[in-house]
């Protein structure tokens, strides 16, 4: 009598299917409560001969473990259906949520001003790799072997030796410079901006990677008083009319004669700051005419064509432009310090 209701039950709980919170809960109820059928057979199986006992005891609790199984299996589709359903019906009274708007990171919004300023002369932008072998980076641009540009202490080496020299993280952008003059002829006018590696002491105005933007103009007849111009123009138009400028002269492997260019300082105005080093003056690029040498080694006759070229760190012009005192802001990621540039998205 008691095997032929289990066989019942059994056959009622395979059968029973529902993605229904209310029919699983009845179910639940009918076999499973504490007024339920499994304690109702549990409790007639208290009255059953000893030999009865020993056969059905195996199968009461298969039985009780199919019903909980059941239950158990039904609950996850019941909750997965009724998740779904709570998606789908959307509460259109509901206010919309919020998203903040992004920003352009300063670095980048100065690289393009810079970009749209010497467009307007005509300058295009060429790019190349941030791994340089020495050629590129070093020999080419009039490098002595004995430059202390190749030590160590200045220069991120990734391989010594082997068939093309010494392989490094490029250490400035000139190597672009080299790239373009080796692979066409004059006339060139061109700005190479990128991410270029110094192993230097990280501090407020210097850090071991940084970005710089570089220019090359090469035709014939060109000459420093065509570079002053260019440089005169530049300023006026990225700190605005009235910025003072003053050339120094100075030495570079790869330009003769060569020039640092400093600004008045517009964040002291003239007062003199830790920015200035308290002189009232900033340097913000250096430049000169084209060596005959890099000329020459680059296939360009250097008796027919002359070039000035120049460069500068993005971060030094940025500094002066958004009044920053400390260029390890640029690269720490502080969300604080990148919205105050909201105003500025294009």
């Amino acid at each position: 009598m008691l095997q032929h209701k289990i066989d019942q039950y059994t056959a009622e709980i395979n059968a029973f299917n529902t993605d229904k919170a209310d029919e699983l809960e009845k179910f639940r109820i009918r076999f499973l409560g504490t007024k339920g059928i499994i304690k109702d057979v549990f409790d007639e199986f208290k009255a059953v001969s000893p030999e009865e006992k020993r056969t059905l005891g195996k199968v009461l609790n298969q039985f009780k473990q199919l019903a909980e199984q059941k239950y158990q299996s039904l609950a996850e589709v019941t909750q997965a259906s009724a998740e779904k359903s709570n998606a789908d019906q959307l509460d259109l009274t509901l206010p919309g949520e919020g998203f903040e708007i992004g920003t352009r990171h300063p670095l980048a919004l100065v690289r393009r001003e810079i970009i749209e300023i010497f467009n307007k002369l005509g300058f295009s932008v060429a790019e190349g790799p941030e791994i340089e072998d020495d050629w590129h980076n070093f020999s080419a641009l009039n490098f002595p072997e004995e430059h202390p540009a190749r030590d160590m202490q200045d220069t991120f080496f990734i391989k010594k030796g082997g068939e093309k020299g010494d392989i490094a993280l490029r250490t400035h952008t000139s190597s672009v410079q080299v790239r373009m003059m080796e692979a066409g002829q004059p006339p060139f006018r061109a700005l190479m901006p990128g991410r270029v590696y110094r192993n230097e002491a990280i501090s407020a105005r210097a850090h071991c990677f940084f970005h710089q933007v570089e220019g090359l103009y090469v035709d014939e007849n060109v000459s420093f008083a065509d570079l002053k111009q260019t440089l005169y123009y530049f300023v006026q138009e990225l700190y605005g009319e009235g910025t003072k400028v003053r050339f120094r002269p100075s030495y570079f492997p790869f330009t003769e004669p060569s020039a640092e260019m400093d600004v008045s300082c517009s964040i002291c105005k003239g007062a003199g700051c830790q920015m200035c080093k308290y002189s009232g003056w900033v340097e913000i690029l250096g430049c000169g005419m084209v060596d005959p040498n890099v000329l020459e080694n680059c296939g360009i006759d250097s008796k027919k064509y002359s070039g000035f070229a120049f460069g500068m760190g993005i971060e030094r012009i940025a500094n002066l432009k958004y009044e920053i005192k400390d260029l390890r802001l640029f690269s720490e990621n502080d969300v604080r310090f990148l919205k105050q540039y909201k105003s500025a998205i294009i």
